[in-house]
This record gives structure tokens, C-alpha cells and sequence, in this order.
């Protein structure tokens, strides 16, 4: 299953308009530690299908977004609720950190 990307074209629409948290992923291909993070998003995105809306967000391709978000590390993610956010994580995560502010965002 592949994690769906969001850009400066559709992140109002797929991020801040959603009716279920969204976690974003800011990164970029030349980005390590991006890619290492990359099957963590995946598993998230799988196991909470219909709770929670995951995707990525590249900074290269989307330069708008990235930066009225603050963006300046990658990778960056970020939980958004009702179009604002209400996590934040910089760099790598632990998947059960990850997992537990998507419980929180839910309740």
C-alpha cells in the first residue's frame, strides 16, 4: 500500500479540510533519515486505516506548505485536527510515539 503524497495543490483540501486526523510526513528523496522512516509511515498508515489519514509531503515538490508549517528539518511530521496542528516531531520517531498521539488525536 503506498502512502499518498500531498502538495501545495491539495494539502487544504487533504490535510486541513479532513474530517479525520492527518499525519504528515515532510521529507525529501536525497533525505537519510527520511527514508528511513519511510516503513514506520507505511505500517502507521496501514494498521490505522479510517482513523486517521497518513501521507507525505515532499519539500522539494511542495516548498509552499513546508514553510508555513516552519518546516527547516526533515524529517518533520506533523498531526493535524480540524486544520491546525496538534503534534509536532522532528527527526526520527519511535513508532509507539507516533502511535500513541494518533490515539490521543482520536479520543
Amino acid at each position: 500500500m503506498g502512502v499518498p503524497e500531498f502538495n501545495d495543490n491539495n494539502f487544504e483540501q487533504e490535510v486541513l479540510q479532513s474530517s479525520v486526523p492527518v499525519l504528515v510526513d515532510f521529507w525529501a528523496p536525497w533525505c537519510g533519515p527520511c527514508r528511513q522512516i519511510a516503513p514506520l509511515i507505511e505500517q502507521l498508515a496501514g494498521e490505522n486505516q479510517g482513523i486517521v489519514k497518513v501521507g507525505k509531503l515532499n519539500v522539494d515538490d511542495a516548498p509552499n506548505s513546508a514553510q508555513s508549517y516552519g518546516v527547516s528539518s526533515i524529517p518533520t511530521l506533523m498531526l493535524f485536527k480540524n486544520g491546525e496542528v496538534i503534534d509536532r516531531f522532528v527527526g526520527l520517531q519511535p513508532k509507539s510515539r507516533l502511535q500513541q498521539a494518533i490515539d490521543a488525536a482520536n479520543e
